[in-house]
């Protein structure tokens, strides 16, 4: 009686998704970056983001800075670990993109337009991390 293996091969990763994670990392270091700015900007002077008039949510833009400060500093992190392929990293990516987009949608009456890219920013990101990076060969 012969003995039949059968070897699997190691799934590949499709071109896309390579090319949409290694953008997704990028692009969540680059928010980390800019929730760091606008953080720094907010604590520094207090004065410099002024509130749209009858918004819903009004908080205090040094509390705000603080958020985005923190924020900003674990989403480059998330992003490098992207990068060196961390199996957290994923899931860490997609959580801060989401709590990114969330904390954007308060800083919506300090910076509409930059808060609405931020957001849009996150979504993308959200997207390409929870996409099947791996096809069969």
């Amino acid at each position: 009686m012969t003995e039949h293996r059968t070897t699997s091969r190691p799934a590949a990763m499709s071109g896309w998704a390579v090319g949409a994670y290694a953008f997704a990392a990028v692009i969540l270091i680059l928010v980390g970056v800019f929730q760091a700015i606008a953080g720094i900007a907010a604590i520094a002077e207090d004065e410099f983001f002024v509130v749209t008039p009858n918004y819903f949510f009004e908080g205090d833009a040094t509390g705000w800075g603080w958020v985005h400060l923190l924020l900003g500093i674990v989403l480059v992190l998330a992003g490098f670990g992207l990068f060196a392929a961390r199996t957290w990293a994923r899931t860490v990516g997609v959580t801060l993109a989401g709590l990114s987009a969330i904390a954007n949608f308060f800083f919506i009456p300090y910076y509409p337009f930059w808060a609405i890219l931020i957001i849009a920013l996150d979504v993308w990101v959200i997207w390409a991390l929870t996409r099947p990076v791996e096809r069969e060969v």
